[in-house]
């Protein structure tokens, strides 16, 4: 009897990345993916010794992916907004995963190539450099956060949405407003947490940058 196919680490994550996109990342699991490769979980722990290990793998390869064929051009603020919406283009396209890369910590070298772009920028900013992986914390996390939020609502099913734009207008159009009376004010006006994400995510991030600018220039004075 012949016997089972041994699959390559990349045909694994080929294979985990196409089960992800019809599944969360919370119900995956290797004995899933072992299902779906017809072989057992054993033989996919040999190249991966966690869940969460592949996961992270996964979602490193979405980095990768992100990074190709980037050239960093303009200013430091240029250069990270680039960034950051490279990043959210590709976890766009496997937004179940989006969540997992601002959980859960990577080596590979996406992550790397995502880090050493954003640092380098930083740098260029004009800031100290005792200063530079404060700033660079504060970036990463925003954007692991818009991300994961903008990925979350792509999720959503059309009768999900639907339902959840019927109770966002019955919650405020119908706020009495003797209790709830800014709420009525702007009730025509307020949008639900899913209208414009793109917008508003290109918004936050250009607001913290013009905080980090803003602490920039007296750095500039100081002799160093």
């Amino acid at each position: 009897m012949a016997g089972r196919r041994r699959w390559s680490t990349e045909e694994i994550l080929d294979a985990a990345a196409e089960l992800l996109r019809t599944s969360d990342a919370e119900s995956f699991s290797v004995r899933k993916l072992a299902a779906v490769l017809g072989t057992d979980s054993s033989s996919l722990y040999r190249h991966f010794r966690s869940k969460t290990e592949l996961l992270r793998a996964v979602a490193d390869r979405i980095l990768l992916t992100a990074m190709e064929g980037h050239r960093a051009e303009g200013d430091w603020k240029q250069r990270i907004t680039a960034l950051a919406l490279r990043v959210r283009d590709a976890f766009g396209q496997q937004p179940q995963l989006a969540a997992v890369w601002g959980r859960y910590a990577s080596s590979g070298t996406g992550s790397r190539l995502v880090m050493e772009e954003a640092l380098q920028a930083l740098r260029a900013s004009g800031l100290p450099d005792e200063d530079v992986p404060v700033f660079y914390h504060r970036i990463a996390v925003l954007i692991a956060a818009l991300v994961a939020s903008e990925a979350g609502v792509s999720t959503v099913t059309p009768e999900e949405r639907e339902q959840g734009m019927e109770l966002f207008r019955v919650a405020v159009l119908g706020a009495d407003p003797a209790r709830f009376p800014a709420l009525a004010h702007f009730a025509r006006d307020v949008r639900p947490l899913g209208a414009d994400r793109r917008a508003a995510f290109e918004d936050i991030l250009a607001a913290q940058l013009g905080h980090l600018e803003a602490a920039v220039r007296p750095s500039r004075g100081v002799s160093r």
